[in-house]
């Protein structure tokens, strides 16, 4: 959220930086300013353009970079100027609708995430009947939801912010201003990323073991592939996604019969159940690393930002910030709106394709 000034640290003088410094952190700063507005225009052009991506889940995921595309253009460039000069020179007035911009879209892009795993909780263990509410009204809400909830967490910060000659900054006069702040954009949602994205990987595992065991059950029968009778396999409530469900049971002892002596199609459904298992198995895999690097580069990029906010504002006599540790810990936070558009959608296959033809400036159908 806005380095050194969003939730309340005062910079500290700090040895002047020499020329070359000043040139290389300006440029750094650009560099990961233009990757990530980049990244998130891409992400949203290929859901604009893409049929095949028109789907309430990838609205709240065009919502989320939408948000980050915001930190990436209104926040940075005017953050790198700050930094830079080491002191504020466009005014009052541009201050605070700076910081507003700053504390608003932040929190937003973190409550984004929330959003995104409760729909993906709902659509894991509800998943017929959350497929009939998973409609692009209920995404709106949800992301309009979002976007009031960032208003109210953001608002209180900047009317009791007192005025400050040279520094654009929010102190927190007080620990329920820091707890009202810190709590409501980031420790609150990430216990709720937290719980949630827990039970979404325990519901994954058990699904794969019920399919690991039905798989096992059916490989062997007097030393032969039992495959299914029919192709087409029965939809359960308990599926992750429609080419990951369970095989189907043959109904009687006659079906088994008749199944065992056609070799032919005991081969080709060996190969057929085989190859469903494979498939299962890697989508397992590659769900619980989405899920790690979500948790993961979230719990990185924020964590150590807060802690820092919660520390300087609990011991301010004692404590002594440096501006250099809170600038980086500030970037940090918002290198969060690059990794974002990266990790949902590195792993989804559609995703891709959409952005290779993008790149190859191909025609979209």
């Amino acid at each position: 959220m806005a380095l050194n000034h969003t939730y309340g640290t005062l910079l500290l003088d700090e040895p002047s930086k020499s020329t070359r410094d000043v040139v290389f952190l300006s440029l750094t700063l650009s560099v990961l300013a233009i990757l990530t507005t980049a990244m998130n225009c891409l992400v949203i052009t290929a859901i604009i353009v893409t049929r095949k991506l028109h789907h309430p889940a990838n609205y709240l995921i065009c919502s989320l970079a939408v948000t980050d595309l915001l930190v990436a253009v209104l926040v940075m460039p005017i953050s790198i100027v700050y930094i830079v000069k080491d002191t504020w020179l466009m005014g009052e007035g541009m201050c605070n609708v700076w910081l507003s911009v700053d504390i608003t879209c932040c929190t937003c892009s973190i409550l984004h995430l929330a959003a995104i795993a409760v729909d993906r909780y709902r659509a894991i263990t509800d998943a017929v009947e959350y497929s009939r509410k998973r409609t692009s009204r209920r995404a709106a809400v949800m992301i309009s939801v979002v976007w009031l909830l960032s208003i109210v967490v953001s608002l209180p910060p900047i009317l009791w912010r007192p005025q400050m000659d040279h520094h654009c900054i929010i102190k927190h006069e007080n620990i329920a201003s820091m707890i009202y702040a810190t709590f409501g954009a980031f420790y609150i949602p990430l216990l709720l990323i937290l719980i949630l994205y827990y039970k979404i990987y325990r519901a994954a595992k058990t699904l794969y073991n019920r399919r690991r065991a039905s798989y096992l059950d059916k490989s062997e029968m007097n030393g032969h592939m039992l495959p299914k009778f029919s192709d087409r396999e029965p939809t359960t409530p308990d599926t992750l996604s429609p080419p990951e469900k369970s095989l189907s049971e043959p109904s009687t002892e006659c079906d088994r019969v008749r199944i065992a002596c056609r070799s032919p199609r005991t081969q080709s459904g060996r190969e057929r159940s085989l190859r469903r298992h494979r498939i299962s198995s890697s989508r397992e895999t590659k769900a619980a690393t989405t899920l790690g690097l979500i948790l993961g580069a979230f719990v990185i990029c924020w964590l150590p930002f807060f802690i820092h906010e919660v520390i300087f504002n609990i011991c301010t006599s004692s404590c002594k910030p440096s501006a250099g540790v809170t600038n980086f810990l500030t970037w940090l936070g918002y290198l969060n709106s690059l990794i974002n558009p990266l990790i949902y959608t590195i792993f989804n296959e559609d995703f891709k394709r959409a952005f290779q033809k993008l790149v190859k400036c191909k025609n979209y159908i």
